[in-house]
């Protein structure tokens, strides 16, 4: 039996709205308008960024306690658009995409984007200095997007044609373990969630996830969910996979050096060498052949890889911040807190 997927604990006014009409039945239950005023930065708004997580997760794996009607319900989908509205527009003013040769081939000007793209350092942290327990917090919140590893681009594959979808479907082929069940990525994460003594649950640590993880979340779901964003999305998986297998490699290091079982390694260890070959896929074969046929993508393309970059910047600067000053990263004063789902199967266990 697979372990259910609770709604989470809202934080502020627009979550708990969200979150109370969807556990409330389609047929009779209100929902609430789509809000007019939204605060002035959606990134780092807990309230914004949980409700985005919580609309996108219906076309996921859902809430065990919510009706799947819920997931094209017209009320639900035009809150959802007033929300992407102010992220999308929150993402373009984030920073503005650095310049690159226009004349350069696309997959040069990617890879000018991810070299360009400053450093939270969060690699390095993990890899010399992080103890065990922020290793531990590291993985929680990491846990929030590699459970559902891969999904949000393989919503783009029925939006392709020629080579880029077949380079898609092969590159995802790959992420869902080459036929495999034992070595699909989102296991091998699981793995290394109980390896470190943490709970493998899908969205177990979502209450913690500070509301910058949940953007690099969400911004993967926005793009891959809207086929006019197609563009956005593979551009986001090519600088995604371009920056990964260095930073893999750190954090593996930095896994033995704390000490973790060997097992806790494997899924760093697996995209080492996986991404170096994905990145080419992605940036050539995929991004550079989407250009070829409609030139009117390449600037989607572009601002894809650059929202992954900055966004992940921004998202390690602010963990990396609190641990380097001895704070826990988790979301919460205090970062104990058990999260909702293993606190209600303890109680069950106990009853």
């Amino acid at each position: 039996m697979e372990d259910d997927v609770l709604l989470p604990d809202p934080r502020g006014p627009l979550s708990a709205q969200v979150i109370e009409a969807l556990a409330g039945d389609p047929s009779q239950a209100p929902f609430p308008a789509p809000p007019v005023d939204l605060p002035g930065d959606v990134l780092t708004d807990d309230d914004v960024q949980l409700a985005l997580w919580v609309l996108y997760e219906l076309h996921y794996e859902g809430f065990d306690e919510v009706d799947e009607a819920w997931e094209w319900d017209a009320r639900a989908v035009a809150f959802l658009a007033r929300l992407e509205e102010a992220f999308l527009a929150a993402l373009h003013a984030m920073a503005p995409v650095p310049e690159t040769d226009p004349a350069a081939p696309l997959h040069e000007r990617i890879e000018a984007l991810t070299e360009l793209a400053p450093s939270s350092g969060m690699s390095r942290f993990m890899q010399r200095e992080a103890t065990a327990e922020q290793f531990r917090e590291y993985l929680m919140v990491k846990s929030v997007y590699h459970l559902k590893e891969s999904d949000p681009h393989s919503f783009v594959l029925p939006r392709l044609r020629g080579l880029p979808k077949v380079r898609l479907a092969e590159l995802q082929y790959d992420e869902y373990g080459g036929g495999r069940p034992d070595r699909h990525h989102q296991a091998l994460f699981a793995n290394t969630l109980r390896a470190a003594g943490l709970d493998d649950t899908y969205g177990a640590y979502l209450d913690l996830a500070p509301a910058l993880t949940l953007a690099v979340n969400n911004a993967m779901s926005l793009f891959g969910l809207h086929r006019r964003h197609r563009g956005m999305a593979m551009g986001h998986l090519a600088a995604f996979e371009a920056t990964s297998s260095i930073p893999c490699r750190r954090v593996a290091q930095g896994v033995r050096r704390i000490g973790l079982p060997e097992a806790a390694a494997d899924y760093f260890d697996e995209h080492v060498e996986a991404d170096a070959v994905h990145e080419q896929l992605a940036m050539r074969e995929i991004c550079g052949a989407m250009a070829e046929v409609d030139a009117g993508l390449t600037d989607d393309i572009l601002f894809g890889s650059w929202v992954c970059c900055y966004l992940d910047y921004l998202d390690g600067l602010e963990l990396v911040g609190r641990w380097s000053a001895g704070q826990s990263a988790l979301r919460g004063s205090t970062g104990r807190r058990l999260p909702r789902q293993r606190a209600a199967r303890q109680m069950v266990g106990a009853a």
